[in-house]
């Protein structure tokens, strides 16, 4: 992929999470921090931005949006790759990663009030 349409990929990715983010927050305030992981301060930025404030940072050539997850464990049991079956097993792995993942995120909000 040429670096010009990689740039473009990322502006447009930046532009969709803001855009949803916003949305998000103005909806359901709480469910927003804890399904972006971002602190109280950054929801209210991102809520108050005007459309052009959006795409002014949109722009940027670096993802505004990141992997909250780099526990190989989590991402095995998103994929499924730690179950040897797809019934059962892959809900219990669903469900065993969404409390994993719930619990790192209350964390991160504990330690972002803390702060």
């Amino acid at each position: 992929m040429p670096p010009e349409q990689v740039t473009q990929e990322i502006r447009e990715l930046n532009l969709s999470y803001l855009m949803l983010a916003q949305n998000m927050i103005r909806a359901d305030k709480a469910q927003a921090l804890f399904r972006l992981g971002i602190s109280e301060e950054v929801s209210e930025l991102i809520a108050a931005m005007s459309p052009q404030q959006l795409v002014r940072a949109a722009s940027r050539t670096q993802t505004l949006c990141a992997m909250r997850f780099e526990d190989e464990m989590v991402w095995g049991l998103l994929t499924d790759r730690h179950a040897p079956r797809q019934s059962e097993d892959s809900t219990a792995g669903r469900l065993h990663a969404s409390v994993l993942m719930a619990s790192r995120a209350s964390s991160f909000a504990a330690g972002a009030a803390a702060a």
